[in-house]
């Protein structure tokens, strides 16, 4: 299920309805099951997403990531230094949160921060309903000062969320090589401002902040020729994210 390769996860079928016959996870999945923190909620017995008010930004982020690091869109740079993302033709994805994003863009080439804001959105429910699935992530109820059930988001147990924070810190704190696919994650937390929330499961000092920049510029270590445009992408797309989340007021 979990594919830690850094290839594409954008072919392998998606028919829903239970964790067994969903394909392999998204890099938008794998991001928000890291940004869910198991024990942050009311009593420490249920979760809360990291970085609600980024979110989307992080999530559109991670698609594009996706479709880049699958080689199914590239960017090119206008007058002005402007850059665009545009389809790559016959590389639509089968999975239907990657097809209506590369189908969007397939439209005309748009700004990254546009797509961001046009995707974004509208990812978070299905991107948690798949979690919910494959059981990284539990629906639970609480009872609210005795009166009233409010939904909850609790650990589904699947031990998936503790692989991926093991990887990200792998490549932070002990030096590994990332695969494209954990660069992108580690990148992208960093982007969204969350990657703090992490500590001590990932320290936040100054070397850890020094390796998360080179990943932002897309600094990963040695690769094909390929995987080097996949990374310049994927960095211009972080960025891209964090100019936009910075321009989100703060609640």
């Amino acid at each position: 299920m979990n594919d830690r390769t850094g290839r594409s996860t954008a072919d392998e079928p998606e028919t829903g309805g239970d964790g067994a016959s969903l394909g392999a996870p998204t890099l938008a999945e794998d991001l928000l099951l890291l940004l869910f923190q198991p024990h942050s909620g009311a009593e420490r017995s249920s979760g809360t997403i990291a970085g609600e008010n980024t979110l989307f930004y992080a999530l559109g982020g991670a698609v594009l990531a996706d479709l880049a690091l699958g080689e199914r869109i590239r960017t090119t740079e206008g007058r002005g230094g402007a850059v665009t993302v545009e389809t790559i033709e016959g590389r639509r994805p089968v999975d239907r949160l990657l097809g209506a994003a590369w189908d969007h863009i397939a439209e005309k080439p748009r700004g990254v921060q546009a797509v961001l804001a046009a995707v974004g959105p509208t990812l978070r429910g299905p991107v948690l309903d798949r979690l919910v699935d494959r059981g990284d992530i539990r629906l639970g109820t609480r009872r609210v000062l005795g009166l009233f059930d409010a939904a909850v988001l609790e650990d589904g147990g699947s031990g998936r969320r503790a692989e991926l924070v093991s990887e990200v810190r792998g490549v932070l704190v002990d030096g590994a090589v990332p695969s494209p696919r954990t660069a992108a994650l580690a990148a992208l937390l960093y982007g969204s401002g969350t990657l703090p929330q992490f500590h001590p499961a990932i320290p936040w000092t100054s070397p850890v902040i020094a390796r998360a920049e080179e990943l932002k510029r897309g600094s990963w270590g040695a690769g094909g020729a390929a995987e080097a445009v996949a990374r310049t992408m994927t960095a211009t797309i972080v960025n891209n994210v964090i100019v936009a989340a910075a321009l989100l007021p703060r609640t």
